[in-house]
């Protein structure tokens, strides 16, 4: 946490802050975007477009994430359909999942849902912008909004987003409700989909979480996530993930005595990692996945209220949570760098 006298400055950028703007070029012409600079190293761009998801983070010199070949495209509200939703995914620190379905494309008596949902493909209503105020010795900055996922005749779901950090300190706070303003009940699903990528990401970094765990599509088909296999240390990249090459794993993550999991990476060969934090009661299940193709090298951590099985599935296992007109629920997730010199 920085320490600064106001002897020293009267203007907090200075030390760093929140700076708003909107991108003039590319396929991501048009979004509203806020820098968040944590004064620790730590700076990260918060997309208002993009549901108040994340793209680009740093720390000091090296990038926390996997940006995707097209980047961070403006917001397509049709990204629901079929497997749309893949030509909008950009990567980026955060992508947020759901709020009604999580997993691939799939179709039943409750209706058609496209890969993922929509809520990463629609804009924010920006509430607040909170700077720092050293002279009063206020150091938590924020942005809050309000996402809305609604259509005629339901469902209405609102996601409210704080996103907050201090002066000083290399962490991310998200703190999330979602409600149902609609008159009926409405399923939710929610998934935090973290995207890291090199430098952060790359031989021999190691991958953090502790559970029990199983493959997505069961024991037939992994080359990686199975029994002996060392599928916690990332390797060179993978012949076998170029393309649609990839897995994944379903864990139960591990909770300590207060209901709280960690997971998280390491780079050994750069001496730092992110750590990241969630409650068990909110989000009782995590995801790793692994897409190590040459070129396009990520690792996901993914946190949520449900693995990326789809809504029918979730139905089926009886896992699948529902919101009664006017109930919320609340979520937080947060992120810390970490270094040997600097815990």
């Amino acid at each position: 946490m920085i320490k600064t006298s106001n002897k020293y400055i009267n203007n907090h950028h200075q030390i760093g802050g929140i700076e708003t703007s909107v991108l003039d070029n590319g396929v991501g012409r048009g979004n509203k975007i806020a820098w968040i600079n944590t004064g620790s190293g730590l700076r990260f761009k918060v997309n208002f477009d993009r549901g108040m998801d994340i793209g680009e983070a740093f720390y000091n010199q090296h990038c926390l994430t996997w940006l995707s070949h097209g980047g961070i495209p403006a917001p397509q509200t049709l990204s629901d359909i079929g497997i749309n939703w893949l030509r909008t995914f950009g990567g980026g620190l955060l992508t947020t999942c759901g709020l009604q379905h999580v997993g691939g494309p799939e179709s039943d008596e409750f209706g058609e849902r496209g890969v993922h949902g929509n809520i990463s493909n629609l804009p924010a209503e920006i509430e607040s912008i909170v700077q720092p105020d050293i002279a009063r010795g206020q150091m938590e900055m924020s942005i809050t909004g309000i996402i809305k996922e609604s259509k005629i005749f339901g469902p209405n779901l609102e996601l409210r987003r704080k996103i907050s950090c201090n002066l000083g300190s290399a962490e991310i706070k998200i703190e999330d409700e979602v409600i149902n303003r609609g008159n009926t009940e409405t399923p939710l699903m929610l998934l935090y989909h973290l995207n890291f990528g090199y430098p952060l990401v790359q031989e021999g970094t190691q991958i953090l979480w502790e559970g029990e765990w199983k493959p997505r599509f069961g024991g037939e088909y992994p080359k990686i996530f199975k029994e002996g296999n060392d599928f916690k240390s990332c390797p060179a990249p993978l012949e076998s993930h170029a393309g649609g090459g990839e897995e994944v794993a379903l864990i139960n993550p591990k909770a300590d005595e207060n209901g709280k999991c960690k997971c998280g990476l390491y780079n050994p060969k750069l001496a730092f990692g992110i750590e990241l934090e969630f409650d068990k009661r909110q989000l009782p299940t995590l995801s790793n996945w692994q897409h190590f193709g040459e070129g396009e090298y990520v690792t996901g951590l993914e946190p949520g209220t449900n693995w990326p099985i789809g809504q029918k599935q979730a139905r089926e296992n009886q896992e699948l949570i529902f919101l009664k007109p006017n109930e919320a629920k609340k979520f937080e997730v947060s992120l810390r760098v970490f270094s040997e010199d600097k815990n």
